[in-house]
């Protein structure tokens, strides 16, 4: 085992798929000279060359639709994003190029490409970089969208994921890059749409991915200190979603919350929330909570800033609610 930081073990993953196959390359702003603005690419020029490790103009419509013929044409091109929050202006070569050419050619053209980077707020920057766009992902088929919590899961998930034929939005968090963890170091792949159960309970389910999971784990201990076990599934792949695993959790607990660091209406947690009560229905006690962002853009303010993103005292409030309602 080796403790990692996240940026590392996703630069480990990166390195061991380049060594593997030569078809395999990043390209993207300041990946190559600068070691990537947040050093997930350090070194990796020197390793791999120009050729592999591309620096980009500042131009996400115009190195994005490379990527997306270079994966049509049999490369398997790795897009990095500064911030998907920068994404925005090459939407069109994701959603409808990427996610549906495999589709409209009968599936006669593979899009094997990841698109990577940090996604949702990272504290202090201000509205225009701070929205988390996994729903927004996840609600076009022909992607397959990742949010890893943890560095081991980075390094397994992003394996899995450039190996895969089709395209996969796969987020990070700049909060999160120098949070380490204990990495085998022998070589591992995680399946693509299996979640997890990251802490075992009997009271209440917390179903949390990205930040938030770390949210709610924050939460779990407090709750631990008045006799409450939650059980937190981290679903690791927001699309495909591993309901069962969630199905299978309520059944213990017959209650549960979900927390999201996105938007209220039409984020992850009402999609959660919807096929919960839609596939569990009979096993809940109390109504499905959820605990997410206001529906307001991020305010720059330290103070606004804290009261808009979701804090673990609301996560251990939504707990308390579901398990004493009469």
């Amino acid at each position: 085992m080796a403790e990692l930081q996240f940026r590392e073990a996703i630069r480990r993953a990166l390195s061991e798929e380049m060594r593997r196959d030569e078809s395999v390359f990043i390209m993207g702003e300041e990946v190559a000279e600068y070691d990537g603005a947040y050093k997930v690419t350090q070194g990796m020029l020197q390793e791999f060359g120009f050729k592999r490790v591309i620096d980009t103009p500042i131009s996400e419509l115009g190195f994005t639709g490379i990527g997306v013929g270079a994966a049509m044409n049999g490369l398997r091109p790795i897009v990095e994003f500064m911030t998907f929050n920068f994404a925005l202006v090459a939407i069109d070569q994701i959603l409808n190029h990427a996610a549906k050419i495999r589709y409209m050619s009968g599936g006669q053209v593979k899009i094997p490409i990841v698109f990577r980077g940090p996604n949702a707020s990272a504290g202090q920057l201000a509205a225009t970089h701070s929205v988390a766009f996994e729903s927004i992902y996840a609600h076009f088929p022909g992607l397959k969208v990742i949010y890893a919590s943890e560095p081991y899961e980075a390094y397994g998930l992003l394996k899995s994921a450039i190996r895969d034929d089709n395209p996969v939005i796969f987020h990070e968090s700049e909060q999160m890059y120098g949070y380490k963890q204990e990495v085998p170091d022998e070589e591992f792949l995680i399946p693509i749409g299996k979640g997890v159960i990251k802490r075992e309970g009997k009271d209440v389910t917390i179903v949390a991915h990205g930040k938030a999971y770390h949210i709610a784990k924050t939460a779990a201990v407090e709750l631990a200190k008045e006799g409450i076990e939650v059980e937190i599934i981290d679903p690791r792949t927001i699309k495909p979603f591993d309901m069962d695993l969630v199905i299978q959790s309520i059944k213990k607990t017959n209650r549960v919350v979900v927390v999201d660091e996105s938007h209220p209406f039409g984020g992850i947690a009402a999609e959660v929330g919807f096929q919960i009560q839609r596939e569990a229905f009979d096993y809940l006690d109390a109504p499905v909570l959820r605990v997410t962002l206001p529906d307001v853009p991020a305010p720059f303010s330290k103070k606004l800033f804290d009261l808009w993103f979701p804090q673990p005292k609301q996560v251990v409030d939504a707990v308390k609610t579901v398990l004493y309602r009469n």
